[in-house]
């Protein structure tokens, strides 16, 4: 489960290796945006007369299935893993350390 502030790596894809931090999350789609991966550029025309069109650099989303979560403690791309805590609660895992990510 990828989460706001996280950083990913991409495993798929023309950004392949590039890592960055989670922007934002699309649940409905799967997807996510990720800070200096996948940008794409769009053509924007004059909106008043005399203005010049420009070219704007977006930032598109990427499929989750392409990212991997970087651990905040080993330092590597991991899978994660749940587990539940007496409290009731949830918290993610590393599979590769044992660590809370």
């Amino acid at each position: 489960m990828i989460k706001k502030n996280d950083q990913v790596l991409v495993i798929k894809g023309k950004d392949r290796g590039k890592k960055g931090k989670v922007l934002r999350v699309l649940p409905k789609h799967s997807k996510v945006l990720v800070e200096g991966v996948n940008i794409k550029k769009k053509h924007r025309r004059p909106r008043k007369q005399g203005e010049k069109g420009q070219v704007i650099e977006t930032i598109a989303p990427l499929s989750v299935s392409n990212l991997k979560l970087i651990c905040s403690k080993c330092g590597k791309p991991v899978r994660t893993g749940c587990k539940v805590m007496a409290e009731k609660k949830k918290i993610r895992i590393c599979k590769k350390c044992g660590e809370e990510v």
